[in-house]
């Protein structure tokens, strides 16, 4: 068994699509990021590739290669179950927190689920996601952008 512990972090930026969990989200603002940004599937990508012991998403994906522009981050986390694929590891769990004021995003919960599911090859019941707010403290708090965490069990 092994344990993994991803974060990150994406600034609010006006005329960008806000995605998280691979779904766009009907809010303006949106993430600001050499890809797509969706800091949720960034937390998961970088969980997995600790556990794998493969460093992080910054190695494997780096905002100086033009190939990763804007690229939809569910593609990178099938290159990323891949790599995780590689080292004879599967996933048993995914637990993701968002952390945001606004907007709010639980009813696409389901939707984020299913789609991060699908790209690691488990069944949805196997992703939790949760969000929370700061309470109006630090940049969240202040609506300056989108922190996510994540926690993944492999085996």
């Amino acid at each position: 068994m092994r344990i993994g512990l991803g974060f990150d972090v994406h600034a609010f930026k006006t005329g960008r699509n806000l995605v998280l969990g691979g779904v766009k989200i009907d809010y303006n603002p949106g993430l600001a990021g050499h890809s797509d940004a969706d800091v949720a599937v960034h937390a998961v990508m970088d969980a997995i590739l600790g556990a794998c012991g493969l460093g992080d998403i910054g190695i494997h994906f780096p905002d100086s290669d033009m190939k990763y522009k804007n690229i939809s981050s569910m593609l990178l986390l099938e290159e990323v179950r891949k790599k995780m694929e590689k080292k004879k590891l599967a996933v048993v769990n995914v637990d993701l927190v968002l952390i945001m004021q606004k907007p709010k995003v639980s009813e696409y919960f389901p939707e984020m689920e299913k789609n991060i599911a699908r790209a690691l090859n488990i069944d949805s019941n196997m992703v939790n996601i949760k969000a929370t707010t700061t309470e109006s403290l630090g940049f969240c708090g202040r609506e300056e952008g989108i922190a996510a965490q994540c926690v993944i069990l492999l085996k």
